[in-house]
């Protein structure tokens, strides 16, 4: 057991083992996916999640330590969001011809987004920093920090609030749309991305091509809409507003 414990103390510190037990975990996450006939409540990032929390608890890792290794998937989220544009080409006559729609979808699902939020937050007595992280949890990740950071809030609260909102968008999404009869799969991936950036438009993607193509259009405009829309919305509900 000491040996144990004195190559765990030393491979601990290395990147190449967190970022190995990331990538594992991933596939851990994915594997139950398809195991669960691709259900959505299997949701993949969030078993991952789930398995890298309990490892680090239960080995008493700084989350910086982690970061070391872990960096290297976390630089590829920029790539990884550009490369979104690819459907979005694919799709572009149907993205022409819903714009209209797709801009009062924008309006109504950014304010939404950020109000809703941010007042049952103050109802509950939440207030500073972490009201203020909380107002850009619907946009992109790189964007909703950049926005926090101006808004005073927490760039690393924000960052928690954003995967748990892509989280569960991805997992009650597409229940929650079929509940509602809503077939047209511009209107479901539209939907999806603008709420749930990106995790919710991999599932998306995953479902239909056509829904990822409008998720991605979503959460591209969302991430603009957002930086106008998140500080009017914490101004009107920090005077009291509804």
């Amino acid at each position: 057991m000491t040996d144990f414990a004195d190559i765990w103390s030393y491979l601990s510190q290395g990147p190449l083992l967190w970022l190995t037990a990331t990538l594992a975990a991933y596939a851990l996450g994915d594997a139950c996916f398809r195991l669960a006939g691709r259900s959505p409540l299997v949701n993949p990032v969030l078993i991952a999640v789930a398995a890298l929390a309990v490892l680090l608890h239960l080995t008493a890792t700084p989350y910086a330590t982690y970061f070391e290794g872990a960096q290297f998937v976390h630089f590829l989220l920029g790539p990884a969001t550009v490369a979104l544009a690819l459907p979005l080409y694919d799709s572009l006559p149907r993205l022409r011809r819903a714009f209209a729609p797709a801009l009062a979808a924008l309006l109504a699902g950014s304010f939404t987004a950020a109000l809703s939020a941010l007042a049952i937050a103050k109802a509950l007595g939440v207030e500073g920093v972490v009201l203020a992280s909380l107002a850009p949890k619907s946009a992109t990740a790189p964007v909703a920090i950049g926005i926090a950071e101006g808004l005073g809030g927490s760039p690393t609260l924000t960052a928690v609030l954003v995967i748990l909102t892509g989280i569960t968008g991805a997992v009650v999404a597409t229940p929650l749309l079929n509940l509602l009869g809503l077939r047209d799969w511009r209107a479901r991936g539209f939907a999806v991305g603008l709420t749930s950036h990106g995790i919710g438009t991999a599932r998306a993607l995953q479902v239909h091509p056509t829904a990822g193509a409008f998720a991605a259009l979503g959460m591209a405009l969302n991430a603009i809409a957002t930086a106008l829309v998140a500080p009017l919305s914490l101004s009107l509900i920090q005077q009291g507003f509804p």
